[in-house]
């Protein structure tokens, strides 16, 4: 016998809701190197947005915050595990401001891995790929 779990949802107002239902991973692609700190808070609104919107949001950019980007080997091993959690995910959503070299990484990978992938611009609103 299975249980269905509740799970919570958060209207605009900040209110909880109480809803059953699938929420698919989605795999946020954004960039990461350069100025961390703002691109950290700018992944995490992208993700907070992708699970308004029905999902469950993987953003490696709070997942692996003890590996120093600025290594190459660790930068490389945190693009491994990256990969490696995108693999898992129905969908890739790309943050579309500007396109680091991780990105077109992931990207490539998603491709490649026939994914679903969809691109955002700064204020979250679906748009084509360039």
């Amino acid at each position: 016998m299975g249980i269905i779990a509740n799970i919570p949802n958060v209207t605009e107002e900040g209110e909880a809701v109480v809803k059953t239902a699938f929420r698919p991973l989605v795999y946020i692609c954004a960039p990461y190197s350069g100025d961390i700190e703002k691109n950290t808070k700018r992944a995490l609104e992208f993700a907070k947005f992708a699970y308004k919107s029905g999902y469950i949001p993987l953003t490696p950019h709070v997942l692996f915050p003890f590996i120093d980007d600025s290594n190459e080997v660790e930068r490389r091993v945190a693009m491994h595990m990256d990969t490696v959690l995108l693999a898992k995910c129905k969908e890739v959503w790309v943050l579309n401001e500007s396109l680091s070299k991780g990105m077109q990484f992931e990207i490539y990978k998603a491709k490649r891995w026939k994914r679903k992938i969809r691109f955002f611009d700064k204020h979250f609103k679906e748009v084509n790929e360039n």
